[in-house]
């Protein structure tokens, strides 16, 4: 599987000019085929809903996302924390191993 970088965008985001970085691990990666992403969101976007905007791009991959741990420029979000423009989110799910 080659990794994809891919962009999200409507044209009222990318005038507001308020972007993230989507970083996917494991099965998250798997599950939508990409590894990396930019994502053009309105002020005020919470992590719940950068998750949900994923998981309606890519139904498959909704069940993996909904269990998904997500750090905000590396410390543990609540599903209710925004996004800042800028920021990075991790999305990581769970995994087994030693």
């Amino acid at each position: 599987m080659t990794d994809q970088v891919t962009q999200m965008t409507t044209a009222p985001e990318q005038a507001a000019g308020h972007t993230v970085v989507l970083r996917y691990f494991a099965a998250a990666r798997a599950a939508l085929g990409r590894s990396e992403e930019t994502l053009a969101v309105p002020p005020g976007t919470t992590v719940a809903d950068v998750v949900a905007r994923v998981a309606a791009a890519t139904p498959a991959a909704g069940p993996v996302l909904a269990r998904c741990s997500v750090l905000l420029d590396g410390r543990r979000a609540a599903p209710s924390d925004v996004v800042p423009a800028g920021a990075s989110l991790d999305l990581l799910p769970p995994f087994a191993g030693g």
